[in-house]
């Protein structure tokens, strides 16, 4: 079974006028599962991981909702205040619906880079572990050193990486794109640590080609391995440089390399291991 291990559905009231913002037209309305089912089917996508975009319990919940109402959400990736004096109640509070697979800090929105590497997220990290969660690490490049002192502190904890860290592939970022590898393979190093092949299409922009997405992706393939990447489309952001046929035949002809085995993990096995998702 194919599994699309990252997409999203959202509800712009409930957004109070934060992101997507109007300029981004392609994404400013709501999309609800009946915008995506037609796309799984045509493309033979069995069942997706249903990701948070907003931090807000309230969100998480919503989502929740729709993984009772339509059976291919497999598995939902919520949100709490994992520093939040009584996180491990939260957590438990969660946890207690069967679709609850992770949760995921919104990382990339915060201000301190560090906040990550922090002891007192160890009660959070600690429920999480009792209660089955993975984490999902929504992170920029300047992100992956505390991501990775984090990881080291908690080894039990499986972390899946999101968007390959949305690695700087625009022109005159040689530099910049040479320190992303270096502190992924660090990460990579970690057993517990996964990636997803996912919203690289959105950080190349309108225009992209499969050589601009090729480096970056074998980097990712040579250093996790074929048994730690989780594809994901990353939709509906994935329509402001692409749409879902298309990524799906750019991410065939990325994988065409893999034999056929290491094809099936990437495209669904991995995430429905990672996920603890029925097969």
């Amino acid at each position: 079974m194919r599994i699309d291990a990252h997409q999203h559905f959202w509800q712009l009231a409930a957004r109070h006028g934060g992101w997507p913002p109007p300029e981004l037209a392609a994404i400013h309305r709501d999309f609800a599962p009946p915008d995506l089912e037609p796309l799984l089917r045509e493309h033979g996508i069995g069942a997706t991981v249903l990701v948070q975009s907003l931090p807000e319990e309230a969100d998480t919940r919503f989502l929740l909702d729709l993984a009772d109402r339509f059976p291919f959400i497999a598995a939902v990736v919520g949100w709490t205040d994992l520093k939040a004096p009584d996180a491990p109640e939260r957590i438990a509070a969660l946890a207690a619906h069967a679709k609850l697979r992770g949760l995921r800090p919104m990382l990339q929105d915060l201000a301190d880079e560090r906040w990550i590497d922090d002891a007192a997220l160890d009660p959070a990290v600690e429920a999480m572990q009792r209660h089955g969660l993975a984490f999902d690490a929504l992170v920029l490049p300047r992100h992956l050193p505390a991501l990775l002192a984090f990881a080291r502190r908690h080894p039990a904890l499986p972390i899946v990486i999101d968007h390959m860290a949305k690695p700087p592939i625009g022109a005159g970022a040689a530099e910049a794109l040479a320190r992303w590898r270096d502190d992924l393979a660090a990460l990579a190093a970690l057993p517990q640590v996964h990636c997803k092949l996912s919203g690289i299409v959105t950080e190349a922009g309108q225009g992209w080609t499969l050589g601009h997405l090729r480096p970056c992706v074998r980097h990712v393939l040579e250093t996790f391995g074929a048994g730690r990447v989780l594809w994901g489309s990353d939709w509906p952001v994935l329509d402001l440089a692409a749409d879902y046929g298309r990524w799906i035949a750019a991410s065939e002809a990325l994988l065409a390399h893999l034999d056929a085995p290491a094809r099936a993990a990437v495209f669904g096995e991995n995430a429905r291991r990672f996920y603890r998702i029925a097969g």
